[in-house]
C-alpha cells in the first residue's frame, strides 16, 4: 500500500520525541483481518522503555502546563488540521488494520479530529470560583489544575477516535500523555503520533508505546507518577485496570462494554425504525459497544418489523474494504479475530438450539476467513447467550414485548448500562422511557448521538466517568481550593 504521506505508516514507538525500537528486539506482527496479509511488525517495548515514556511525560509536564492556553490550542488545532489534510491516508491505514469499510474509516477520522479543536477551545472555560467567605479576613476560591501524567489505554474497534477523545481533553487541560493502543491496530495510533510531531508538541508531551498487554497496562497504571488512567475496552479488563489504579488512588475513567436495547413502540415509523436498527446494529460490522444487540418490538407490529428488517439486512454487502488500492463498496467487514468468529458461531448455535428463528444469515460467510454473514435471529429469549452477552459481531437478536413495563424490564435486564435506543412518535411515551432506562445514553428515532460536545459514558458495568463534553475534562483536572487569610484591605 502506498500513501501520499509515506511517513504516516510508522512501525516504531514514539517516546520523548524519538522513534524507538524495542531494546530486546521483541515485535508483534500486524495482519489485515480481511485477508490476513501481513501489514508489518511493531516493537513491543520492555518494561524499562515504558517507564522511560512515563519519565519523559513527567519531565515535560511542568513546561506544558505553564504554556498559555493559546499556545497549547495552536498546537492542538494544527494537529487536527493535519489529520483532516491526510484523512484519506489515515482512513486507509485504519481500514487495513481494523477491517471496517473505507467510508466508515473516513468518517472515524473526521470524528476523531472534531474532538481536538473543541477541547482546545473549551479549555478556556476551565473556570475556578470565587467563594463568598464565611471566614473573617479570608478570601476563598478554587482553581482547576491539570493532574499530570495521564495513561490512555485504547481499543482496536475505533483506533483513532478513542485516542483523540481522551488525548485532546488531557492535552488541552495541560496534562501530558502516554498512549497504549491495542496491538491489533497500532498503525493508526503511530500515524497520529507522526502528525502530533509535525504539529509541534514538545518532546515528552505525547508518547505512544506498545508492549505485552498486561505488563504494559500494569507498568503504566501502577507508576505513582501517572495520576489519571483512561481506559476503553472490555468490562473484564476494565475491572483489572480499576484494581491496579486503586493501589495509589488515581483518577480513573472507564468506557467499557454494552448490551444496548432497541425499543420499537407500536406507533413508530416502521421504515425509520428498520433503517435506524440496521445502522445501530451493523455499523463497525457490529463490533461496537453501542451496537443495538437486543431489538425489542411491540407485538402488534412485530411481524411487519421482522419482515422489513430481515429484508434490509439481506441487502448488506460483505467484503474487504480494499482490494489492492481499490476501494470496495461494502457495508460489513471482517471480524477482528478467529476467537471472535468462533464465539459468534457459538452464540448463534445456542440461540437456535433454544428456539430462536434464523431469518437471515447465521453462518460463516462464503468469503471465508474472518467474515460472518449479517444475521437476524427472531424470538430471542433471556435464556440465550445472545441476549445476555455483549455481541461484538453482525448478529441481531429480535424479540416481542406486550407492554412498556415489560420492555423496560427487559431493557434493564443486563449488567451493562451504556447506550439504548427508542423509536416512537409519542412524547408521552418517550420521556418516561428515557428516565426509566438504566442506560447512560439514549437515542430517540435516530442512530447518531455521539460527538465532541456530548458526555459519552456508561452506568453499571459499562464504566465510570464521561468522555467528550465539558465532563470530558473531569478525568484530567483537579479542583484546588484555597483560603487566603489577609490583613487589612487588598
Amino acid at each position: 500500500m502506498t500513501y501520499k504521506h509515506p511517513l504516516l505508516f510508522k512501525a516504531l514507538c514514539y517516546v520523548d520525541g524519538h522513534w524507538v525500537h524495542s531494546d530486546s528486539g521483541h515485535s508483534v506482527a500486524v495482519h489485515n483481518p480481511a485477508d490476513q496479509q501481513l501489514m508489518g511488525h511493531v516493537p513491543m517495548l520492555d518494561r524499562p522503555q515504558i517507564v522511560a515514556a512515563v519519565d519523559a511525560a513527567h519531565r515535560a509536564f511542568a513546561g506544558w502546563r505553564e504554556q498559555s492556553l493559546d499556545a497549547r490550542a495552536t498546537i492542538l488545532r494544527r494537529w487536527a488540521a493535519l489529520m483532516l489534510e491526510h484523512q484519506e491516508d489515515l482512513a486507509r491505514i485504519l481500514s487495513q488494520e481494523q477491517g471496517k469499510p473505507l467510508a466508515e474509516s473516513r468518517g472515524e477520522i473526521a470524528y476523531a479530529a472534531s474532538f481536538i479543536p473543541w477541547f482546545a477551545e473549551e479549555a478556556r472555560r476551565l473556570y475556578g470560583q470565587n467563594i463568598p467567605s464565611h471566614i473573617p479576613g479570608a478570601h476563598l476560591g478554587t482553581l482547576k489544575e491539570p493532574v499530570g501524567v495521564c495513561a490512555l489505554l485504547t481499543p482496536w474497534n475505533f483506533p483513532s477516535a478513542m485516542i483523540t477523545r481522551k488525548a485532546a481533553a488531557a492535552l488541552a487541560a495541560g496534562c501530558t500523555v502516554v498512549i497504549k493502543p491495542a496491538h491489533e491496530t497500532p498503525f493508526s495510533a503511530l500515524a497520529l503520533a507522526q502528525l502530533a510531531e509535525e504539529a509541534g508538541f514538545p518532546a515528552g508531551v505525547f508518547n505512544v508505546v506498545l508492549g505485552e498487554p498486561q505488563m504494559a497496562m500494569e507498568t503504566l497504571v501502577q507508576d505513582a507518577r501517572v495520576r489519571s488512567v483512561s481506559f476503553t475496552g472490555s468490562t473484564r479488563v476494565g475491572r483489572l485496570v480499576l484494581q491496579a489504579a486503586a493501589q495509589d488512588v488515581k483518577k480513573v475513567s472507564l468506557e467499557l462494554g454494552g448490551n444496548a436495547p432497541f425499543i420499537v413502540c407500536a406507533d413508530a415509523d416502521l421504515e425509520l425504525a428498520v433503517k435506524v436498527a440496521v445502522e445501530a446494529k451493523f455499523q463497525t460490522s457490529g463490533q461496537d459497544c453501542c451496537a443495538a444487540n437486543r431489538i425489542m418490538v411491540e407485538r402488534s407490529i412485530y411481524p411487519a418489523f421482522l419482515q422489513r428488517f430481515a429484508a434490509a439486512v439481506r441487502e448488506l454487502r460483505v467484503g474487504p474494504a480494499l482490494v489492492g488500492q481499490q476501494e470496495q463498496s461494502v457495508d460489513i467487514g471482517p471480524l477482528m479475530h478467529q476467537a471472535a468468529l468462533e464465539v459468534t458461531a457459538a452464540r448463534v448455535a445456542d440461540a437456535v438450539q433454544r428456539g430462536a428463528q434464523r431469518l437471515v444469515g447465521g453462518e460463516a460467510h462464503a468469503l471465508g476467513g474472518l467474515f460472518y454473514q449479517p444475521t437476524v435471529l427472531a424470538d430471542v429469549t433471556p435464556e440465550m447467550r445472545i441476549y445476555r452477552e455483549e455481541n461484538f459481531a453482525p448478529i441481531a437478536g429480535v424479540m416481542p414485548f406486550d407492554s412498556l413495563e415489560q420492555a423496560i424490564e427487559m431493557a434493564n435486564d443486563t449488567e451493562y448500562g451504556l447506550a439504548a435506543y427508542i423509536c416512537s412518535n409519542r412524547l408521552d411515551l418517550i420521556y418516561p422511557l428515557i428516565r426509566r432506562l438504566d442506560h447512560a445514553m439514549v437515542a430517540v428515532n435516530g442512530v447518531k448521538f455521539t460527538g465532541h460536545p456530548i458526555p459519552f459514558g456508561g452506568m453499571k458495568a459499562s464504566g465510570l466517568g464521561r468522555e467528550g463534553g465539558t465532563e470530558g475534562f473531569d478525568a484530567f483536572v483537579e479542583t484546588k481550593y484555597f483560603c487566603l487569610h489577609h490583613q487589612g484591605q487588598f
